[in-house]
């Protein structure tokens, strides 16, 4: 038995200098300690971020977000209590309400981390159906929302729909009650473009946080809560502003918003991405405000295919070297969560309803991101480029292309000012055009499982509801590959998987992306050992036993 268990001992001790060597090898990568990091702040960008929250999951990053609002998220910051925020709009010094809105002292840098389009989703039915596809035009929304339209059968609302009218029936404006970057970035495109309507509701110049509720309007706080006002039982005739994920994820539609081109469209991640080429980055690194954004173009792009209420959050981290909330495992989850993001989450951007970065932004919050090695050395950086990102909007070559705004389809010709309205369906992410469908091997178009959704063909309409019927040839998945039919229908939406939370913060080994390879030899090795040595080990015993039984 002895010598069974002595072979056995040799075997193991032969197993672990064989992975030391593995290990030990030249160029492989050593295991990289990380930190549980807590965030608040922005809801308009909250389902993506926990979508790649629950994918960075499994590689040992543990990353808390709760949303709340872009107010509370710069708050929270600005007093320590959170390792990062999300914001929509940056620090203003002194908020709309004369509180103070700075840092408070922290150190920090802004980072684009979700861009998207600001959507007016809503619930008008006709003879209990749903209507899916509703235009509205800039000057209407802005009436609507400052209460001077405020019945559904409104002869510009009639006039946005090319003479459809639609019955009598009160207006209910759903708006957010707590501090909102939504609500920021809605007002502020009020303010830029419909100054008149605007600023003699709000009594001032400028974009607010809070928006002055008034009239028939509803209060929620978050968009979760605006999203479930909106499509509850008790919805009919409500309308209100979300981030575009929210209606396309709860398969419900939105607005289409005339454009300066004379075209309603929605805010497809295609529709998005042609918008913001027209985004304008203050670069001047010296400037409180690097890398914050200026939209006036975006709001006036003559693109036909442009969603004029586009726009990005940002990411705020620490960059003081003496930050009491950091160490290196937290700035190191930091960096290697926002690789993630700003590169393979990226992908996710277009199936949850927003749109990815194009290259130049990513690269601006590359550049942020390497302060957190200025503040601290230990923290590792390497491989973390835009070389190496794999990014839907970009190939890593020519910085001046989006190629996702080079694929983005033309508009249909119903959805041009007095044409229409077309019966195609809205909320569902897949972009309304005579051209056919979008290259499913170039970016999705909706949240679906195996490839892009077709579009139909040859859509029937509801006269009464311009809903569309059902078809014999109904919308198909397709192989991105292959072009086969893989399934029937697309799947629409779905919620986002949450990442398991800890109450405690923790501090975890793990490898990193790249370093893979190696723990597979760990594991492969390991199970060897498993396997092999308890064999060994029992076949000694019995050979033991039969020894015993013949003397």
């Amino acid at each position: 038995m002895t010598s069974v268990r002595s072979h056995a001992a040799r075997l193991l001790l032969t197993l672990v200098v064989a992975l030391c060597v593995v290990f030990a090898r030249p160029g492989a990568a050593e295991a990289v300690v990380y930190a549980q990091i807590e965030g608040t702040g922005s809801t308009w960008s909250e389902l993506i971020v926990q979508q790649w929250i629950a994918d960075v999951d499994a590689n040992g990053m543990k990353v808390v977000y709760t949303g709340g609002g872009s107010s509370k998220g710069r708050k929270d910051f600005s007093q320590s209590s959170t390792d990062f925020a999300i914001s929509e709009i940056p620090y203003q010094g002194t908020d709309e309400l004369g509180n103070a809105d700075t840092s408070n002292g922290r150190e920090f840098a802004y980072l684009p981390i979700v861009a998207g389009g600001t959507a007016f989703t809503y619930q008008l039915k006709i003879g209990g159906k749903l209507v899916k596809n509703l235009r509205l035009s800039g000057d209407t929304i802005s009436k609507i929302f400052t209460n001077q339209i405020t019945n559904w059968n409104d002869p510009a609302i009639t006039a946005d729909n090319n003479g459809r009218a639609f019955p009598s029936l009160s207006i209910t404006p759903v708006v957010r009650s707590d501090g909102s970057g939504t609500t920021a970035q809605f007002t502020s495109w009020m303010d830029k473009e419909y100054p008149d309507i605007w600023q003699a509701f709000y009594g001032k110049a400028g974009l607010t946080s809070y928006y002055p509720r008034q009239g028939r309007a509803l209060g929620q706080a978050g968009s979760d809560q605006v999203m479930n006002t909106i499509a509850g039982f008790a919805g009919n005739g409500t309308i209100g502003y979300v981030e575009y994920s929210y209606p396309l994820n709860k398969d419900y539609p939105v607005v289409k918003v005339l454009n300066k081109a004379g075209f309603f469209v929605e805010p497809t991640q295609y529709n998005t991405a042609v918008a913001l080429t027209q985004a304008q980055i203050n670069q001047d690194v010296s400037s409180p405000l690097y890398l914050t954004q200026v939209l006036d173009k975006v709001y006036a792009n003559p693109d036909p295919r442009a969603y004029p209420i586009s726009s990005y959050s940002y990411m705020v981290i620490p960059t003081g070297a003496s930050d009491t909330r950091m160490t290196t495992a937290k700035r190191q989850t930091i960096a290697d969560f926002l690789y993630y993001s700003l590169c393979a989450g990226q992908t996710k951007a277009g199936p949850y309803g927003y749109s990815p970065l194009p290259l130049n932004l990513v690269q601006a919050s590359f550049d942020q991101v390497a302060k957190l090695k200025v503040a601290d050395p230990a923290v590792d950086v390497t491989d973390r480029d835009v070389k190496s990102c794999n990014n839907p909007t970009f190939d890593g070559k020519n910085l001046s292309k989006n190629k996702l705004a080079e694929i983005a389809p033309q508009p249909a010709a119903c959805d041009k000012t007095g044409a229409g309205p077309c019966g195609t369906e809205t909320g569902t992410g897949v972009p309304s055009t005579d051209g056919g469908a979008v290259d499913p091997a170039a970016a999705p178009a909706a949240p679906v499982a195996g490839g892009a959704v077709v579009a139909p063909a040859a859509p029937v309409v509801d006269p009464a509801t311009g809903a569309v019927i059902p078809v014999d040839q109904a919308p198909v998945v397709a192989d991105p590959a292959t072009g086969e039919v893989v399934a029937s229908a697309p799947v629409a939406g779905g919620q986002v998987a949450q990442s398991e939370i800890y109450a405690n913060p923790t501090e975890l080994a793990s490898s990193r992306p790249l370093d893979n390879r190696t723990f597979g030899w760990l594991a492969a090795a390991l199970l060897v050992g498993l396997v092999v040595l308890p064999g060994i080990y029992s076949t000694g015993l019995r050979r033991r036993r039969l020894a015993r039984a013949r003397s």
